[in-house]
């Protein structure tokens, strides 16, 4: 495990990190907006077991294939895109997620808001390049095994991320009771989270591996 100090450290970098908004906090928000507290837990959630996933990936040396082998980089990052075009479009075209004040709200279900989480998380690449650049330095060579000392750093990364994204889901929840009083525009918030994912997708498709 990891000394305090080290961890210390890597949870002040992992703050920086994760109170700059970004592609998560902003699917996070969206999430929230949309589908109200709940679901934006529920999407944190999946992307935190993404973050697992992907520090897993790395630590077995999955993700260096990044590195070595251009062609799975491109693989995985078109993959990412067409997964985010495809819920832009299935997005707003939802009638369990219709968004109407004058009626209870049919919620998404948690199984499918925590799979969009994790595989937009897994399917972004740079978020493998992200681990395999940032974690080696908070390694202790001489320390216990290589995949505890991971695991125990995307604890930590996630721990922190879920301080700093309640804030933004309780935020989003907030303007999510004041859109109930809009009643000419019904599916708003869908058409909001539509725009995300795809904005999102054009952000990976235009991206460049750095």
């Amino acid at each position: 495990m990891p000394e305090f100090s080290t961890l210390i450290l890597f949870a002040a970098a992992a703050f920086v990190l994760t109170a700059t908004p970004g592609p998560d906090m902003l699917l996070i928000a969206s999430s929230s907006v949309s589908q109200g507290r709940s679901a934006g837990f529920m999407t944190y959630a999946g992307i935190a077991a993404g973050t697992y996933c992907h520090v897993l990936a790395a630590a077995l040396g999955l993700s260096k294939l990044f590195l070595t082998v251009p062609i799975a980089y491109e693989i995985v990052r078109w993959a990412g895109c067409a997964y985010l075009l495809y819920l832009a479009y299935r997005t707003p075209r939802s009638q369990s997620s219709a968004f109407s004040p004058s009626s209870q709200l049919k919620r998404l279900s948690s199984t499918r808001i925590f799979s969009e989480g994790l595989a937009t998380n897994i399917l972004n690449p740079k978020m493998a390049l992200f681990v395999l650049a940032l974690f080696p330095q908070f390694i202790e060579p001489n320390g216990s095994s290589l995949m505890i000392q991971m695991l125990v750093l995307a604890t930590v990364l996630n721990g922190i991320g879920f301080l700093v994204n309640a804030t933004v889901i309780l935020l989003g929840s907030n303007i999510r009771q004041r859109l109930t009083t809009v009643s000419r525009f019904p599916k708003l918030p869908q058409y909001l989270l539509a725009t995300v994912f795809a904005g999102l997708a054009c952000r990976l498709a235009l991206g460049t591996r750095h």
